[in-house]
């Protein structure tokens, strides 16, 4: 935001600034996954400003929201404000291991991209929004660099809100047909099933529903939506079922447990539901590993916590 003013973080502050010394606007608001909050016209500096309490975060995606004298609005950004203590991953650097990726025709899903290591491995991870966890999450340099050799699946979506909603038919299309060619294509075993947000939700309904299928669970800020919790997001259409779905989980005893790993941003608003989810999981014999990461719900908060997390994970279903 050069010349338009600027936002930093001040220890345990955050502060913004945008510049208008004409006041030619009527507001600015900062809109991000952690908050939202109004800037303060400060006539004296010719600037909107906001000085807040740091969220238990290390950085902050945002944009700005500008409401102009019209009553129009506009937005700048996306904009990422990194925190002192800070860091991205080491893994990011290091030299990545030699493999291949090739394309896999998937029935009923469309084509999934697979990348697999140079040595040979009777193992496999599918992860749901497949390109965007590729492309903004880190998972394919990930998966060359963790030295753990496996395949991974980058599965593609159509419909998204529909079939990662705890939708029944996607499930069973997964669980059934999905799973079944991807084994038999890398001639693997059982697999880990990873996903975020509704993606988490999704691989995890899967895994209830055809548990034959997977070895393990890497689940990142999952929409388990609950009504204490989550009423902010009743309006989403198929609120009802996902509910309906995390009911059950709530309610049941035991289940077909495997290893999960689960991370969770510390200041996004799912973090209440995902400490229940893994509660009810492991009430239900689930080995669970929860850890709350110091981000949001963001793609790179999700890549900044796939080590450790997802490295444990991979140990612990593949020990050797």
């Amino acid at each position: 935001m050069e010349g338009a003013g600027g936002a930093w973080c001040d220890g345990a502050v955050l502060r913004f600034r945008r510049h208008d010394p004409g006041r030619r606007l009527s507001g600015v608001r900062v809109l991000s996954s952690a908050f939202r909050a109004d800037l303060a016209y400060r006539p004296e500096l010719g600037s909107w400003e906001l000085c807040r309490e740091r969220p238990p975060l290390w950085r902050l995606e945002y944009r700005l929201e500008l409401t102009h004298a019209d009553g129009t609005r506009s937005e700048e950004g996306p904009r990422e404000l990194r925190c002192p203590d800070y860091a991205e991953p080491e893994w990011l650097t290091v030299p990545a291991a030699p493999g291949v990726r090739r394309r896999l025709r998937l029935p009923g899903l469309g084509t999934a991209v697979v990348w697999s290591p140079s040595a040979a491995t009777g193992r496999a991870l599918v992860a749901h929004d497949g390109a965007d966890y590729d492309r903004l999450g880190g998972l394919g340099r990930f998966a060359a660099t963790t030295g753990v050799p496996f395949h991974l699946v980058l599965l593609p979506v159509r419909w998204r809100e529909e079939w990662y909603s705890a939708d029944p038919g996607y499930a069973a299309l997964l669980g059934r047909r999905i799973l079944p060619r991807i084994r038999a294509a890398l001639g693997a075993g059982p697999v880990i099933g990873a996903g975020v947000s509704l993606g988490a939700l999704a691989m995890l309904h899967a895994q209830r529903a055809c548990p034959e299928g997977f070895a393990g669970l890497f689940l990142q800020s999952g929409s388990y939506f609950q009504p204490r919790y989550d009423r902010q997001e009743s309006g989403f259409r198929r609120w009802g079922r996902i509910v309906r779905f995390t009911g059950r989980m709530r309610a049941a005893s035991t289940g077909p447990a495997v290893p999960v790993a689960m991370t969770c941003g510390a200041a996004e608003e799912n973090l209440a539901n995902n400490r229940d989810m893994a509660d009810f999981m492991r009430k239900q014999g689930y080995p669970v590993a929860f850890a709350e990461n110091p981000d949001a719900h963001t793609w790179t908060g999700w890549r900044d916590a796939l080590h450790p997390h997802l490295t444990d994970l991979l140990r612990r279903v593949w020990p050797d």
